[in-house]
């Protein structure tokens, strides 16, 4: 585990109704969900207040690249609220290419036997579950942080 950076993170599923925020333990084994956020004006600080009691050190951001890996409409989205988070939380904050981890979490629920109905409440949980899990181990194959830092907009004084 070379180059691997102990303690817990934050991986945020980014949606237009929803934030889903999963956490992992501070070896960076495993990956849990921890709850899905109604997406509004109190979302980012909702995540942050999770991050604090949680001792996060990052939060990773799912980045919704399209399969060409360009921008998408939400991708803009997922840029603006990670930057809120940077600013709002002083902490760590990257970006990390989420490709098919809603596709992945779907697909896991309903191998579980879920139907996609009764999934809508933790399938952004179970999202974030899956970039962080995915962002993890490529830290632990690369032996470096995954995905691009997010710089906090400083306030003009």
């Amino acid at each position: 585990m070379t180059g691997f950076r102990r303690g817990v993170r934050l991986g945020v599923d980014v949606g237009r109704a929803r934030v889903g925020v999963a956490r992992c333990d501070p070896d960076g084994l495993l990956a849990t969900p921890v709850e899905t956020v109604a997406r509004d004006d109190a979302s980012v600080g909702r995540v942050v207040a999770l991050a604090q009691e949680h001792g996060a050190f990052e939060l990773l951001v799912g980045l919704p690249l399209n399969l060409r890996g360009e921008d998408t409409a939400s991708t803009v989205d997922a840029r603006e609220f990670a930057a809120a988070l940077a600013a709002a939380s002083g902490l760590a904050v990257r970006l990390v290419d989420e490709r098919l981890s809603t596709v992945s979490a779907h697909a896991a629920l309903r191998q579980s036997g879920r139907s996609q109905r009764s999934s809508r409440s933790i399938v952004d949980q179970v999202a974030a579950v899956v970039l962080l899990q995915q962002a993890l181990d490529l830290e632990k194959n690369q032996g470096r942080p995954p995905g691009s830092a997010v710089l906090a907009e400083q306030e003009p004084t």
